[in-house]
């Protein structure tokens, strides 16, 4: 019998859930998150399930530390030592711009230039030393560098993928006069070419390397003064776990690590369900979160931005995320437009109904108003919303500019947002060959099952999965993740003059440090999978594309066939005149875990429920009185039909008129959509 704790850390609430196998019980929490401190809302949450922490065997979470100092430029000050000539390479970009259609666009590379150093060094394309390191080069800068100031050091040669000799010795030398550990060298993050890319991902992890650390510290120390002596794990961005004391050299790869949690929860709860094929839907209070999975196997890409000019080149779980969450302000723009998101109320002082001096309407106030919440059971509210200052408000700040009534004032917010998250689906779907009513919409996060039916319509996809704990999803994800490591190595050679000898030992030296990092990491059941893939382009060509590889030691046609099949797949396309280029060999090496027994997810049906029903209002046919159902009686074999709203601890789901849902053997809502959808 296990006890195991998935905590997930957003942008306003901290999820947490405890599944305890002796009693056959889940309990959750959900707790505002302590932006100053997230370790103290994760202490919070721990308290408010009732979690005895020193008898755990597990506990698995996921932090936004990381990614919030990205995106809010709240890093540690960090130097650069590069090779003589290439001061500028976090500066080169590529040929894109901030904006489609501007003419103007800058960005601001992570490191500023007066803190970027160059030393006598050069190594060539294949690992020739043409210039040799300057040793004493390297400690002038490194001793300038901590002058100014600099907690964290980066050292990034040219060509380093190739040959790491240089860069290792640097890092030795910078580490002797450096007043502190945090030195990251380039090629110990990612080992492939591309030198912008690879500079910018090691300045991320460079840059967020010690807030992570003193953050998993902080945590690290309340859990163990509770009585906690396992190993604290932490949520990858490719959707696997790792030890707290590994993840803190690589920190980057934390990047994303909320939303992968979700998708991996996704993954599992599809798979236990028969519906392997899931756009995943994750809207909370701040953002929304969309991703795909396919075959049971989420989409993971190296290749993503996590702003314009700042890629991460680590493998992270492929979720496209919009500034679209209940806190999501509604405004006039300066040409007369309604606009809904980015700029989010956040937890301080929220949407105007949770009475912290919020005055900016949000979707969560469109929502309350039009009758899909309850405002008797709003979380972290502090007092009885006053419904109708929120109707006056969104009345005087959209209605009167736009010469809409509050009621239509409060349709237009929703349907805003809808329209900007429909477009968020299409951008995982359509636009990467996949048609989205061939897939289910998978619905989860505190807001997700309000708008997913409206968004299934508009998009043809004709069933959605509502798990048993939508607003708890992502802390599910932790709870439920394998042990993941990944690792890629660059060839960058043509298809025929490509050592297949050289493909089989890279593959199988990657397999080999997996298996040494999931030894040390512990947690697993000792049984390990492991998938290769490889990037591949025609010569000539700029994208790449993720090719799946079986075996190891794949014969040369046999790869160019399966690169063929792959981008016959995406572009309908064959171009048989033109040779193939294989650029890099990727392989993630997973460490199993335990499975959960999803089963304790379901809550015990309460003996004595009255029936309820309000107004509520709903595209299909404004204002209808409406059944109030509790979750916990939708027991499995359920059967109901829409209109509808099922309301729970951690979320509310709408189902509109017309909606049919069936509940399944571990508490999934499978809502059959039903009429009203527009073709994709």
């Amino acid at each position: 019998m296990t006890k195991i704790v998935g905590c997930d850390v957003g942008g306003t609430f901290t999820d947490l859930i405890y599944l305890d196998e002796a009693t056959g019980r889940a309990h959750i929490a959900k707790v505002p998150t302590t932006v100053a401190n997230q370790s103290q809302g994760v202490l919070a949450a721990l308290d408010a399930a009732g979690v005895e922490i020193a008898t755990l065997d597990s506990l698995v979470h996921g932090t936004t530390a990381t990614t919030n100092a990205l995106l809010e430029r709240k890093l540690a000050k960090t130097g650069l030592i590069t090779t003589a000539g290439f001061r500028d390479i976090l500066e080169l970009g590529r040929r894109t711009r901030p904006s489609a259609y501007g003419l103007t666009g800058s960005f601001t590379p992570l490191i500023p230039r007066n803190l970027r150093m160059e030393v006598p060094e050069r190594m060539d394309v294949d690992g020739n030393v043409v210039i040799a390191l300057d040793e004493a080069a390297v400690k002038r800068a490194a001793e300038a560098l901590a002058a100014e100031g600099c907690e964290s050091l980066l050292i990034h040669f040219l060509h380093s993928y190739t040959d790491p000799t240089h860069e290792k010795r640097a890092k030795e030398i910078a580490l002797s006069v450096w007043p502190n550990a945090y030195v990251t060298a380039g090629h110990e993050i990612l080992s492939e070419f591309r030198e912008y890319e690879r500079g910018v991902t090691a300045a991320v992890n460079a840059a967020v390397q010690p807030i992570l650390e003193r953050y998993l510290a902080r945590l690290t120390k309340g859990l163990s003064q509770r009585g906690y002596i396992k190993d604290l794990l932490v949520m990858q961005g490719n959707g696997g776990t790792v030890s707290a004391e590994a993840i803190s050299k690589l920190a980057v790869n934390t990047v994303m690590s909320g939303p992968a949690s979700g998708v991996m929860a996704a993954a599992r709860t599809g798979s236990v369900s028969g519906r392997e094929n899931l756009i995943t839907f994750d809207m909370g209070g701040t953002s929304c979160d969309v991703g795909l999975i396919k075959d049971g196997t989420p989409q993971v890409s190296s290749e993503l931005e996590i702003e314009y000019a700042m890629p991460v080149h680590v493998p992270m779980v492929d979720v496209h995320t919009i500034g679209a969450g209940g806190g999501s302000i509604a405004r006039i723009d300066a040409g007369g437009l309604l606009q809904v998101g980015p700029e989010s109320a956040g937890a301080q002082p929220g949407p105007i109904c949770y009475g912290r001096g919020g005055t900016e309407p949000t979707i969560t106030d469109a929502n309350l108003v039009l009758g899909r919440l309850n405002q008797a059971r709003l979380l972290a509210v502090e007092g009885a919303p006053d419904i109708r200052a929120i109707q006056d408000r969104i009345a005087a700040v959209i209605g009167e500019p736009l010469g809409l009534s509050w009621e239509a004032a409060a349709a237009a917010i929703l349907r805003i947002a809808n329209d900007r998250m429909a477009g968020a689906v299409r951008m995982v779907s359509l636009s990467r060959g996949h048609d989205p009513r061939d897939f289910s919409l998978f619905a989860f996060g505190g807001a997700g099952p309000l708008h997913a039916g409206a968004i299934a319509r508009e998009l043809g996809v004709p069933t959605l999965l509502i798990p048993a704990r939508p607003g708890i999803t992502n802390a599910l994800g932790c709870a439920v993740a394998d042990l993941r490591h990944d690792f890629v190595n660059t060839i960058n050679k043509p298809m025929a003059s490509v050592d297949m000898g050289l493909v089989r030992d890279t593959f199988e030296a990657q397999i080999a440090e997996g298996r040494a990092r999931l030894d040390r990491d512990g947690g697993g059941t000792g049984a390990v999978r492991v998938i290769h893939t490889a990037d591949m382009q025609f010569i000539g060509q700029s994208h790449l594309l993720s090719v799946p590889i079986a075996d190891p030691a794949i014969s040369r046609e046999d790869l160019q066939a399966a690169f063929e099949a792959v981008y016959w797949a995406r572009f309908e396309v064959a171009l048989p005149e033109i040779k193939a280029n294989l650029v890099n060999l990727n392989t993630a090496v997973i460490g199993i875990r335990q499975q959960v027994d999803l089963r304790l997810l379901l809550d015990p049906v309460p003996a004595d429920v009255h029936p309820e029903s309000r107004s509520v209002w709903f595209e299909e046919g404004g204002w209808t009185e409406t059944p109030i159902l509790q979750r916990a009686t939708l027991s499995p074999g359920t059967q109901l039909f829409g209109p509808a709203i099922v309301e729970q601890m951690d979320t509310t789901t709408v189902l509109a008129p017309g909606m049919r849902v069936e509940v399944d053997e571990i508490g999934n809502m499978i809502v059959h959509v039903g009429p009203g959808g527009v073709a994709a």
